[in-house]
């Protein structure tokens, strides 16, 4: 049972709580409670262990096939967080004896996991038990833990078994090597494991320190070496009184780390540099470690973003910041390499892979909060050209077609090609997306243009920017087929957003987005050629982009984009959406769990139907009214009023952009009813809802509704537009965001808003359809 008012005076509403522990339910607590630094995330799993755990360490990047059938994922690395207590010979667990007091805790401000117990063993001996643990913000390779173990009863004899554990797998997939495992000093746990396929080389390293009655106490441990595992026990007495005190300081470094990327690698160094560093972040302590950690999130984050709101609905104050604090643990700020998988590093749930969530849902909050971090994820993309132009040439397309599912950005498309069962036929699902849901390369071409809206950066679209742009515009044009009774360019067989809609011909998000494409790279060709010819003339040489102009132009001219009904203004979603059949929705948009409809129904029958999976052409209408199209408070309305009642949310990214366009049409009340969903989906009571990790596109999306429905932030053809539409619980919203390589503070009340350049630099923004522009406070 999740609780979240726990938090009191300074954690008042920064607690994120389990006050029941229920092996039925492990998995909500190891997602919603896991920690992380966007280097590696750690799983919240208990230090004793239970049948049906999911233990957890994953570090970014490391991508590995287990064999030739299968995808890449992201290995499970060996676990440091398994502690074995034995009282009196018995080994410790809250299934046997009395739990007198439970609770365990996510401290969102300090990213800190606590778990606090008082425990009656079974021969009645009493003990209290209190477990710390952090994934280190200031380094990025430490691991802290630490367990206060205090006898309140009579003596008791209490031993422990701790180490690095390396037989875990994905689901039964083994990605490792049995590597070399080695313990110095009787103290200093290395443990080298190589992946079979990539060949990246992954040290993991652990101590233990030991103090009783705060003073420091040496006992020379039993010492075990088995296949792939290796651990240290502990015996002692514990008196009356006596309170037992172990930090266990961990490191974790790879091979794929960027000072040891290139041809100066040497593991030997490698190993010589983690093994230092974990004897000196031993000989600091857990509290030494754990402040330098609690700093960095103050000055990095909370500071940073300084997020203020005032309400009497508590909740919403506690899930904005679950959402910052998610997104700073998921993203790697530390390499352009690297992507956010669809659970980010919570668990193994998608394999790691990054979607079109990235772009969409997440990476706008770094693009208005933490820009460079908005780069790097858009350098990745750009270092995934390699197997985005290989995917383009396997489907004889020219330029960039990106991967449905990426890993690694050389690996190129990486989604399963089998899924779930067909409840009809028996067989396996085959698995579309990787195949024909081709938006996503369209939806990185928007998130370059936003960023570069929103940042003014030039150095990124010189080095990396126009070079995404012209390819994804060249795969377009080559992908578009020709209806000659219409004379005009149609994009037939794919998926949009909506997928429970398969082989569809013009889906209205694709068309427009891949026109949106078209449109920017003829916008930003001609403006070089007009400003900038031997930069031009350095991207001719990479992309050719003169020479495919006329075909880019003609396709932009040419391509069939569906229009609004002339009298319902609803725009179809695609050739037949609107002439199929409807049924009554009730059921399944009101059911306790997702896909709730092929319980009754296989996905060909689901195709047969008017029902949507998620937003579709509302998020085409949220996404195009950030460009140079107009698309009008009547038109959202109409839209929106024709397709939330088809759409079931069964997917987490969803609710974030009907709860936006609800906030574009002022519907305050419905804006908010949709943002509290949203922000239920990893935080409600729905005990199963995370088992496989967060939502993290749904945890994005939430600050989407923050930013751009409620504060009414919003990139308006390249400007900067602010219309605020607070919602009526709400009394007050503030944060800092980024525009234009400004800081800007904006404070929102019921009545007025107050725009704030900081630094006493110039700012201009438009708020409906008049133009401000001051280096001191604007109030509207």
């Amino acid at each position: 049972m999740m609780k979240y008012d726990y938090g009191n005076g300074e954690n008042e509403n920064w607690i994120v709580a389990e006050e029941v522990f229920s092996t039925k339910h492990l998995g909500k607590a190891e997602s919603i409670l896991s920690l992380g630094n966007g280097y590696m995330g750690l799983r919240s799993v208990t230090e004793e262990s239970y049948l049906n755990e999911q233990r957890n360490l994953l570090v970014n990047g490391t991508f590995n096939n287990f064999s030739e059938e299968e995808v890449p994922e992201l290995p499970n690395i060996a676990d440091i967080t398994n502690i074995d207590f034995k009282i009196d010979g018995e080994r410790f667990s809250l299934e046997f004896g009395e739990t007198k007091k439970y609770i365990r805790y996510l401290n969102l401000k300090e990213a800190e996991l606590v778990r606090e117990i008082d425990w009656v063993s079974p021969d009645q001996k009493q003990l209290s038990f209190k477990f710390r643990r952090f994934v280190s913000l200031e380094d990025l390779h430490l691991i802290g833990l630490q367990i206060e173990v205090t006898n309140k009863g009579e003596q008791v004899d209490i031993s422990f078994e701790s180490g690095i554990d390396a037989q875990l797998t994905n689901t039964g997939s083994q990605h490792f090597h049995e590597g070399e495992k080695r313990i110095y000093d009787k103290k200093f746990l290395e443990s080298i494991q190589t992946t079979t396929e990539s060949n990246i080389d992954i040290v993991v390293l652990t101590a233990h320190d030991l103090k009783v009655n705060n003073e420091s106490l040496f006992i020379e441990p039993k010492m075990e070496i088995a296949r792939r595992k290796m651990t240290v026990n502990y015996d002692l007495t514990l008196n009356q009184g006596d309170s037992l005190v172990i930090d266990k300081t961990s490191m974790v470094y790879t091979s794929r780390d960027n000072e040891w990327e290139g041809e100066s690698y040497s593991l030997s160094e490698m190993r010589k540099l983690a093994l230092s560093n974990l004897k000196a972040n031993s000989e600091k302590g857990y509290d030494a470690n754990f402040n330098e950690h609690k700093k960095a999130w103050e000055t990095k984050v909370w500071n940073a973003y300084n997020f203020r709101l005032k309400t009497d609905q508590s909740f919403d104050l506690l899930a904005s910041r679950f959402a910052i604090y998610h997104l700073t643990v998921m993203v790697p700020a530390h390499s352009d390499k690297m992507g956010i998988g669809a659970k980010a590093l919570s668990g193994e749930g998608y394999r790691g892979h990054s979607f079109w969530d990235t772009e969409i849902f997440i990476l706008p909050f770094f693009t208005f909060f933490n820009p460079e971090i908005a780069k790097s994820l858009l350098k990745y993309r750009y270092h995934g050209l390699i197997g985005a132009k290989q995917k383009a040439l396997d489907n004889d397309y020219q330029g960039a077609m990106y991967p449905w599912e990426a890993a690694y950005p050389s690996d190129g498309e990486v989604t399963p090609v089998w899924g779930a069962v067909d409840i009809v036929t028996g067989e396996q699902t085959k698995i579309w997306s990787g195949f024909i849901e081709q938006h996503i390369t369209a939806d990185i071409a928007f998130a370059v243009y936003q960023y570069y809206s929103a940042t003014g950066d030039e150095a990124f679209m010189n080095q990396y920017g126009y070079e995404i742009i012209f390819e994804t515009a060249k795969f377009w044009s080559s992908r578009l087929e020709w209806n000659d009774e219409k004379k005009l360019y149609e994009i037939n067989g794919v998926i949009g957003p909506d997928e429970y809609k398969e082989h569809i011909n013009n889906n209205a998000f694709t068309n427009y987005m891949a026109h949106f494409n078209l449109s920017l790279a003829i916008e930003y060709h001609d403006s070089l050629q007009a400003n900038n010819e031997d930069l031009l003339s350095e991207l001719n040489e990479r992309t050719s982009i003169t020479a495919a102009m006329d075909d880019l132009k003609t396709a932009k001219e040419k391509l069939y984009l569906p229009k609004p009904d002339k009298e319902s203004l609803v725009i179809p979603q695609d050739d037949t959406y609107l002439l199929k059949k409807e049924i009554d929705l009730s059921k399944y948009k009101n059911a306790d769990t997702v896909g709730k409809l092929f319980d009754d129904y296989n996905l060909d029958q689901v195709n047969q139907m008017q029902i949507s999976k998620q937003a579709d052409v509302l998020v085409l209408l949220y996404l195009m009214d950030q460009t140079h199209h107009e698309m009008s408070k009547e038109l959202k309305q109409a839209n929106f009023d024709y397709y939330e009642p088809r759409t079931t949310h069964d997917s987490s990214l969803s609710l974030s952009t009907h709860a936006i366009i609800a906030s574009d049409i002022k519907n305050k009340t419905l804006a908010y009813d949709l943002y509290s969903k949203a922000i239920q989906i990893d935080l409600g009571p729905n005990m199963l809802s995370s088992d496989p990790g967060v939502h993290a596109a749904s945890i994005g999306g939430i600050w989407q509704i923050i930013l751009f429905g409620f504060a009414g932030v919003r990139v308006k053809n390249t400007k900067l537009t602010v219309n605020p539409s607070l919602p009526e619980e709400w009394n007050e919203l503030g944060f800092v965001f980024q525009w234009k390589n400004k800081a800007v503070q904006i404070d929102i009340t019921k009545s007025e808003f107050t725009v704030t350049p900081l630094d006493n630099q110039q700012i201009t923004f438009e708020c409906e359809g008049k133009t401000y522009t001051s280096n001191e406070a604007i109030t509207i």
